[in-house]
């Protein structure tokens, strides 16, 4: 069978397992194979409808008294046992900081090699992966030996798509061996961040500030025009570490990565650090008064200009066509 760890947080999934296990279907049908998920940590019960939606047959719930919160090693250690008594063709995990984390620790302990940030699977012999590297920037093919094979899914390439539903998935309780020292890094305690209106991670439009925006007070209007569009606002790392926008609202490869339908980039230059973390959307709008700035090259629209005045005479047309 194929295995699909799911990232959540106390029950909250994160919304890209649902692009993996979309991936993990169309995987699993074409080998003939069942699709199952394994969930670790508390409040999963709310979960189990959703991946029956996404065709999962079996949900492996791992159950311990240590396993109520995020704790790496420990949930690895989970799935490496699992491993040995379910006897997965193939594991599958989001390319998320948890499911990254959690693959790398169960390919440690299993002594297995394990395939990041892939993009296409040819599970033949020998079983061949294409994976981003070096910031996305360039895709590697590799051969990928060992069983199973570990493979965690790089965000944004395939659409999430429920599938065909058939019998309700069947539950099934497993209990890990766990030791003290395998929850040397676990959490312990949180700060909330409290975000109101759209998720930029999920959001169809996306108003995206950089160095040009030039102050905190300047995101003012990327606020305004995101609101008429529906979107989100996010910010370069420049804009972050200036204290421009919180740092969830990163944009980039040590950031948020986005796949809106439209991301409309203000006073950003086009760093390769910032294009990963923009490469799946769908169109792109950049506005710099630099016409030397990167960025243009990979735009489907450009505008060069002053986005202090662009996007005020944008915003006012915008609100003249609504009127009408």
């Amino acid at each position: 069978m194929v295995l699909t760890f799911i990232d959540h947080d106390r029950g909250i999934l994160n919304p890209l397992c649902l692009q993996v296990l979309t991936f993990g279907r169309e995987l699993s049908e074409s080998l003939g194979l069942p699709l199952h998920a394994v969930l670790i940590g508390s409040d999963t019960a709310g979960l189990h409808d959703e991946l029956h939606r996404y065709g999962v047959s079996r949900i492996h719930l791992v159950k311990h008294p240590w396993l109520q919160d995020y704790a790496p090693e420990a949930w690895a250690k989970s799935i490496s046992q699992l491993i040995k008594s379910a006897q997965p063709r193939v594991v599958l995990a989001a390319s998320t900081d948890r499911g990254n984390e959690v693959l790398a620790h169960v390919g440690a302990l299993t002594e297995l090699p394990m395939a990041a940030n892939c993009v296409q699977l040819n599970p033949g012999s020998p079983f061949q992966v294409v994976r981003y590297r070096w910031g996305s920037s360039l895709l590697e093919e590799a051969e990928l030996h060992g069983d199973p094979k570990l493979i965690s899914i790089a965000p944004h390439i395939i659409d999430a798509k429920e599938g065909r539903t058939f019998a309700e998935p069947i539950l099934e309780a497993f209990s890990p061996e766990l030791e003290e020292k395998d929850l040397r890094v676990r959490v312990t305690g949180r700060e909330e961040t409290h975000s109101e209106g759209v998720d930029l991670r999920t959001a169809s439009v996306v108003v995206g500030g950089g160095r040009g925006v030039g102050s905190q007070e300047g995101f003012q209007v990327l606020e305004e025009l995101a609101s008429l569009l529906g979107g989100a606002v996010g910010g370069s790392r420049v804009a972050t570490n200036n204290g421009w926008r919180p740092h969830s609202d990163q944009i980039g490869l040590t950031g948020n990565r986005i796949a809106p339908d439209l991301y409309l980039a203000c006073g950003i230059s086009g760093a390769i650090q910032h294009l990963v973390g923009c490469n799946r959307a769908k169109h792109v709008l950049v506005i710099n008064k630099d016409r030397g700035a990167p960025f243009f090259r990979r735009a489907d629209y450009g505008v060069v200009g002053d986005l202090h005045e662009i996007l005020p005479a944008l915003i006012t047309e915008i609100r003249k066509k609504r009127s009408t």
